[in-house]
């Protein structure tokens, strides 16, 4: 009998700008509220609210975890990848 596993994460990729503030994060309690936010975005990439702009482009999405006070803007691609735009601390 095969293993029953979960649900397919969405993969998760960085804009330049993402890389860079990634680059900045020094202390383990920052590091852990990110690793937290990207856990929730990739296990459902439709759970931030829309970011209300121009529909040309990629609809951005704002996710926000009050509990570790960190925002993600990102948007979804075709395939599901999650493209984190910024990584902001409220």
């Amino acid at each position: 009998m095969a293993p029953q596993h979960g649900p397919r994460r969405a993969r998760i990729a960085f804009s330049d700008s993402a890389a860079k503030q990634l680059e900045d994060l020094t202390s383990e309690a920052e590091i852990h509220a990110l690793d937290r936010a990207l856990v929730v975005v990739s296990v459902d990439p439709d759970v931030g609210e829309p970011i209300p702009g121009d529909t040309a482009g990629p609809q951005l999405r704002e996710y926000a975890d009050e509990v570790e006070r960190v925002r993600l803007l990102y948007w979804v691609t075709a395939l599901k990848t999650v493209v984190v735009v910024a990584y902001l601390e409220v």
